[in-house]
């Protein structure tokens, strides 16, 4: 056994995440970027400093698991959601089951709950947002953001949804308790059920392409009869018919009824 799969193995026991799903060249680079930052000079030694140091431990989980968010991303596409696919998933039934796959620090799910409150009247369930990285998750239901982040959100909702607290902004108690948030692993859990709305965006680009086929399998697999899985802009399903799923709209595709 080379080193590289010593240290995945080795990896997997200590977190249950599976790095062989993942593309080498570009998880190979990560790995040993923070691995020279953080002094360690070979996979053993790494892995005894993972054991060791949670600081390190959580650290490393989040420089791997790549979280980039920002309130409402791609705007065109939220425009797409919200003129078109969703008016025609309320066709069919009259509270939605939403589910933010890989929801990062959170302004996925808290757009979607602001786009559902401010159009729809909030006829959803709970929205379900899961992770990877519990502490992202943490950061995200606490719902307080820089500037930056704050910045993104269009500015008709910023003051509605949005209190000042020193340098930062916090998202409002009634948006905040749509939402609940899971820890999730794509690969090894379960998936909910019967969804009529699933996003999960800019996060298989990171994946094997055959380990996204059978994310992409079960994501069909967790969608209700004419519900819509929403993806991210880098991303593409080559022959969605397969998994009984259509194109609807670009980075839109929906399982046939």
């Amino acid at each position: 056994m080379n080193d590289w799969d010593w240290f995945i193995k080795q990896f997997a026991i200590l977190s249950e995440i599976d790095l062989t799903a993942y593309k080498r060249p570009q998880m190979e680079r990560r790995i040993n970027s923070f691995m020279r930052t953080n002094n360690a000079a070979s996979y053993k030694n790494f892995v005894e400093l993972l054991k060791s140091d949670k600081d390190t431990y959580r650290r490393f989980i989040e420089h791997i698991t790549i979280n980039v968010s920002e309130f409402f991303r791609n705007p065109n596409h939220w425009d797409i959601l919200e003129n078109e696919i969703v008016p025609s998933l309320y066709s069919d039934t009259k509270v939605l089951k939403v589910w933010s796959a890989g929801c990062s620090t959170g302004e996925e799910p808290y757009s979607l709950c602001i786009l559902f409150k401010e159009r729809f009247g909030a006829k959803i369930e709970t929205v379900l947002a899961t992770d990877l990285d519990r502490d992202v998750m943490e950061r995200a239901s606490i719902g307080l953001y820089n500037e930056k982040a704050y910045l993104t959100v269009p500015a008709a909702f910023r003051s509605r949804y949005f209190h000042k607290e020193g340098d930062y902004y916090r998202i409002s108690d009634d948006i905040k308790k749509m939402v609940q948030f899971k820890h999730q692993n794509l690969l090894k859990d379960d998936f909910p059920r019967n969804c009529d709305l699933i996003l999960c965006r800019n996060v298989v680009i990171y994946f094997t392409e055959e380990t996204k086929q059978v994310l992409y399998k079960k994501f069909a697999g967790a969608l209700k009869p004419g519900g819509v899985l929403f993806i991210g802009s880098t991303e593409q399903i080559f022959q969605p018919k397969d998994i009984g799923l259509k194109s609807i709209a670009t980075f839109f595709y929906q399982k046939n009824k």
